[in-house]
């Protein structure tokens, strides 16, 4: 019974790697785009890895999973000894792939479940095959299984980039995209849900189909593809093959089935219509316009549609990806629990494994799995919601056609949504995405098999120095112990531990939405205070002209060009950690505008000190001319924030054509009115210096506060033009 226990705690652990490393797949992308906060992600990436794996995995899992080992199970040396020493092999299988994940998870490497736990079982089946004198590894599976590491990353990113490019094309980069996305939207979400329709079927339900024709509710091949002998046609009818009477249209029949029965295409074509017509009204009801100014509300359109896709690969990943933690646990239940202790081709999942799996996947979603989300959402390139629902439907769309009959190959959704992601940061040119990051995740890819193979090998070995079963039980039930032990002290000693309070802190609530901003966001919140400090200029020189006191709006202009000063500081931290500068624009580059943009502010504060000094010019003509003056520099100045609001929705919008000539229309209209502010500030110059012969010393004065203006309006346009090599780079 110890080592039932230590079993099953072995399978927890593995379940909580499975929900921390693999959440990314499907929340990582909706993190990074900033359509889901991380308090959001966690919580709803929770109830759909549950919700999948409990209600829709499988009842019934092969023993030797993934197809890696070839047991003849008729064969008399699969016997009592045998069958204890796979039970012992698989939990030195999980226990090193969850392992192995959670070092991966430490240093945020988004890896494959599936793989680790397929490295595990080769190791296994290579002391087996010494041990037993048998053939048990299939190689033409671990073959399948290494093709896949290349195949499916790269179709996910084709599609991913060809998806977000025809989004770029048709609405990003159209005159009016706000517009063309409130019809176009719609049109897209038919192929989306139809695509996610057929995978619902296919891999999410596979397990639901399966218990209800056990139960002779409904015939799971007229529903889902046939495993072999199918035809492309749609119309072929299913033909059992252990059926012990034939009918008519079966007889003879050179297929089994389809590989897409009519059925299930009918019902993927009902929920995208019904998807595409209630997205149709729901935008009908909004104004884009009113909500979310420009390309911030053609973002919101595929906010939605990112979360929803989201959502399916949580649920799909979660009836899945339970396998890989329960499906060896079956197996091992299997052996220990019975009283012959044989090994069957088959295993019965308990409700409780299924329970245990499903709340250790979530768990696992809710404590460490903020670390892979960063990694995919953050770091490889930066993600917007269309880049991630077209990541999204990359990664969903590569599955299914990974996952048919015909094809039947083991991918991994990690690679495949890592691929995606590299796809849509290639449709904005390869300088777009972080190469450095994606060597490192591919190296943890090719690592996974020897690493998790490695680990089982030796505590297998260690565990199993006879043919006693007795004492290979009880170094199995020293060994674990004192390998939890290791992990543990290995995370404690870590920089990241493990944060659940700040994952679920006011979950669900905006409080936490400020958090993960861009730095281009923190930089137009800079240029809103630069903007009102030098409002606080203006009224302070109307104030001064106009014979009033400006005493207060001088200490207003002071203290909010303190304000910029502070946030200034917090930028230039969030520019050091953030990995979206560097693939966006340089670092220095981004330094070197905002201390463009910071001086606007120091002039302003400038004018408003010299205000302080001594009385102005007492002329009512040349205070008339001051203040035109200051209007012009506020107006230069506010146009300028205009051009840093349309630069932060340039990089939000990813950097699409119609986005970049708004910037340079912007920037063109700065310099003109900085223009304009010059030749006030030169006839309001000449103006004193024709009529200041008696006040000479004010007349001085107030040509100092003419320039110091006019260095405002000439900051501002130095600032705006600090944008030209990002829009034309």
């Amino acid at each position: 019974m110890m080592l039932v226990a230590l079993a099953l705690i072995v399978c927890a652990y593995m379940a909580w790697n499975i929900g921390a490393n693999d959440v990314a797949n499907a929340m990582g992308t909706s993190v990074g785009s900033r359509a889901l906060t991380l308090k959001q992600a966690v919580i709803i990436a929770a109830i759909f890895e549950f919700s999948g794996a409990f209600f829709a995995g499988d009842a019934v899992t092969d023993t030797v999973r993934k197809g890696i080992l070839t047991v003849d199970f008729l064969d008399p040396m699969v016997d009592e000894v045998f069958s204890f020493d796979i039970a012992l092999g698989f939990i030195a299988a999980m226990m090193a792939a969850a392992t192995w994940l959670t070092i991966a998870t430490r240093f945020g490497l988004p890896v494959s479940t599936t793989h680790s736990i397929i490295g595990g079982i080769i190791g296994i089946g290579l002391v087996l095959e010494v041990k037993h004198n048998t053939n048990l590894i299939n190689w033409d599976k671990v073959q399948t299984v290494v093709m896949s590491w290349v195949a499916s990353p790269l179709l996910g990113a084709t599609i991913a980039f060809f998806s977000y490019w025809i989004i770029k094309k048709s609405i990003l980069e159209s005159e009016k995209p706000e517009d063309r996305s409130l019809w176009l939207a719609p049109i897209l979400a038919f192929p989306t849900f139809f695509v996610l329709g057929l995978a619902l079927q296919f891999k999410a339900l596979k397990g639901l189909f399966s218990r209800l024709d056990d139960l002779g509710y409904i015939t799971k091949g007229e529903w889902l593809g046939v495993k072999e002998n199918g035809s492309f046609n749609p119309l072929t009818p299913y033909c059992d093959p252990g059926a012990t009477e034939i009918t008519d249209v079966c007889l003879n029949a050179a297929y089994e089935g389809a590989w897409f029965p009519l059925n299930s295409i009918f019902i993927a074509i009902g929920i995208g219509a019904l998807a595409s017509l209630a997205l149709y009204f729901v935008l009908r009801r909004i104004d884009i316009k009113e909500e979310v100014r420009g390309f911030r509300g053609v973002e919101r359109i595929f906010v939605w549609l990112q979360i929803i896709t989201a959502a399916y690969v949580a649920f799909a990943h979660g009836a899945n990806d339970r396998s890989n933690a329960i499906g060896p646990m079956a197996a091992v239940w299997q052996v220990l629990s019975s009283e012959g202790g044989q090994l069957l081709e088959e295993a019965d999942v308990p409700l409780w494994l299924v329970l245990l799996g499903s709340a250790g996947i979530a768990i696992g979603v809710m404590t460490w799995g903020w670390r892979v989300m960063e990694t995919i959402g953050k770091k490889i390139t930066d993600i917007t919601p269309t880049r991630g629902f077209a990541a999204e439907f990359g990664a969903a769309t590569t599955i299914l056609i990974f996952s048919m009959p015909f094809l039947a190959v083991p991918v991994s959704t990690t690679h495949t949504l890592v691929g995606a992601v590299v796809g849509v940061g290639l449709a904005g040119g390869a300088k777009a995405v972080d190469f450095r990051v994606f060597g490192k995740i591919a190296a943890s890819w090719v690592a996974s098999v020897p690493a998790a193979a490695f680990g089982s090998i030796v505590l297998f070995v260690a565990a199993t120095q006879g043919s006693d079963t007795d004492a290979n039980a009880l170094n199995m039930i020293v060994i674990l112990p004192i390998s939890f032990i290791a992990v543990g002290y290995a995370i404690c000693k870590s920089s990241g531990e493990i944060h659940v309070e700040d994952a679920l802190s006011d979950a669900g609530g905006t409080s936490g939405e400020e958090d993960d901003v861009t730095p281009f966001e923190v930089f137009h919140s800079h240029a809103q205070v630069v903007e009102k400090t030098v409002n606080h200029m203006l009224d302070a020189v109307n104030k001064a002209c106009d014979g009033e006191d400006p005493s207060e709006d001088i200490q207003a202009t002071i203290d909010s060009e303190l304000d910029a000063d502070n946030i200034k500081a917090g930028l230039r931290e969030l520019v050091k950690e953030d990995m979206r500068i560097g693939l966006q624009v340089k670092s220095d580059d981004f330094l070197h505008m905002l201390t463009r943009q910071d001086r606007i502010a120091d002039y302003a504060q400038n004018v408003a000190e010299q205000l302080a000094f001594r009385p102005l010019f007492d002329d009512k003509e040349a205070k008339e001319n001051l203040k035109k003056m200051a209007q012009a520099v506020a107006s230069t100045v506010e146009k300028y924030e205009d051009t840093v609001e349309a630069l932060r929705d340039y990089t939000i919008s990813g950097e699409t054509k119609a986005a970049r000539m708004i910037i340079i229309d912007l920037i063109e209209q700065v310099n003109l009115m900085e223009h304009e502010a010059d030749m006030v500030e030169a006839m309001a110059a000449g103006y004193v210096f024709s009529n200041g012969e008696d006040e000479p010393l004010a007349a001085m004065h107030m040509y100092r506060v003419l320039q110091r203006m006019d260095d405002v309006a000439n900051a501002s346009e130095k600032a705006a033009n600090a944008f030209l090599p990002i829009v034309y780079n």
